[in-house]
């Protein structure tokens, strides 16, 4: 069910790296076409269905997208939440809406993944020991 090409999954895929890069914070794409529950409610089954909330800091984050009926969330793990302000991810997702209103869902989401790794680096900076907890690579689901 690719919705995105080789080279945008690439794209993607590069971002998360980079975002990754100054951070011990974990990021991953979840990407289905429909949401049939409440956005936020879906995007924490796929938390936990990726094992996001098993990283060693519990300091995962997920970009949830649902193409078709475009909808998207932003949820972080434990670990972040008790580090960062309420509505931490709500000018991350602004900044992605103004490129989704166009189409433009890659943009989107990269820009999603560059604010997240930078804000990230505040409270969970790349440590000398950290390792890539998670896969890089966008996830597609199908309603499972």
């Amino acid at each position: 069910m690719a919705i995105f090409n080789d080279e945008e999954q690439q794209r993607i895929r590069k971002a998360v790296e980079a975002a990754e890069k100054y951070t011990s914070g974990e990021i991953r794409v979840c990407i289905e076409k429909n949401c049939t529950e409440d956005v936020l409610d879906r995007a924490a089954k796929y938390f936990h269905k990726l094992d996001m909330h098993k990283t060693k800091l519990r300091n995962g984050v997920l970009i949830y997208v649902a193409t078709v009926d475009r909808k998207f969330a932003i949820i972080g793990d434990a670990g972040i939440n008790k580090a960062v302000p309420e509505n931490f991810w709500d000018d991350t997702k602004e900044d992605m809406l103004k490129h989704f209103k166009y189409g433009n869902l890659v943009e989107g989401i990269v820009t999603g993944i560059a604010i997240a790794g930078e804000n990230l680096q505040k409270y969970f900076p790349h440590q000398l020991d950290d390792k890539n907890e998670l896969s890089d690579d966008v996830t597609f689901m199908d309603g499972e």
